[in-house]
């Protein structure tokens, strides 16, 4: 079973929406739940490196910083490469 937390970030507020959107989540996923944080981004990457969280789950891709690590994103047969159709958001982590 992966270990899996929730991240808020500190300036949600209130935070509790967010957090039973993703209790939701990780109920339907089967994922050890090891807690909350609210932690800077940087913590939460940590945790991730150090192997001690499998998931992080959001509430929403906006709470995100643009420019996290580690990054995984998925190239879709919509990438559009003359530029006149921007390809949907592919970005996950």
């Amino acid at each position: 079973m992966e270990i899996a937390v929730i991240w808020i970030p500190a300036d949600i507020e209130p935070s509790e929406p967010a957090v039973e959107r993703c209790l939701s989540h990780l109920r339907r996923h089967s994922y050890r739940f090891a807690g909350t944080m609210r932690a800077p981004w940087e913590t939460v990457e940590q945790s991730m490196i150090d192997g001690e969280v499998d998931v992080v789950v959001v509430a929403d891709l906006a709470h995100l910083p643009p420019d996290r690590s580690p990054r995984i994103e998925l190239a879709t047969t919509g990438d559009d490469t003359d530029g006149e159709h921007p390809a949907p958001d592919t970005q996950f982590t």
